[in-house]
């Protein structure tokens, strides 16, 4: 039983750690930009949009096509910056735990 009680107080610290993340992630802000920094798009560490900045030289009416694909490409090159500071927040509260891929914790 000594051992169940260990298990269960490490599980609530995580608890408490994943929770703590969570927030932290919420006030991190990544940026990611296209066409040489004409388009930014930056988002929260949950991936959540929080700003758009499109310098007007790249506005075009006749090519809005190319304004579509900067704006994508700024906001993928975003989220990967924000996974990859979401991923290494989650190493810092697992403790190089393995964990499966894909698993949503918290529970």
């Amino acid at each position: 039983m000594k051992n169940l009680a260990g298990l269960m107080k490490q599980a609530q610290q995580m608890q408490s750690k994943m929770e703590e993340m969570q927030k932290s992630l919420l006030d991190l802000e990544v940026t990611g930009e296209a066409g040489a920094g004409m388009v930014r798009v930056t988002l929260n560490g949950k991936g959540e949009m929080r700003g758009l900045t499109i310098d007007p030289k790249v506005v075009d009416p006749a090519d809005t096509e190319m304004l579509q694909d900067l704006i994508m490409a700024a906001h993928r090159a975003a989220k990967e910056k924000a996974e990859a500071a979401s991923a290494a927040e989650m190493q810092k509260v697992t403790g190089g735990l393995n964990l499966p891929a894909g698993l949503k914790l918290p529970f």
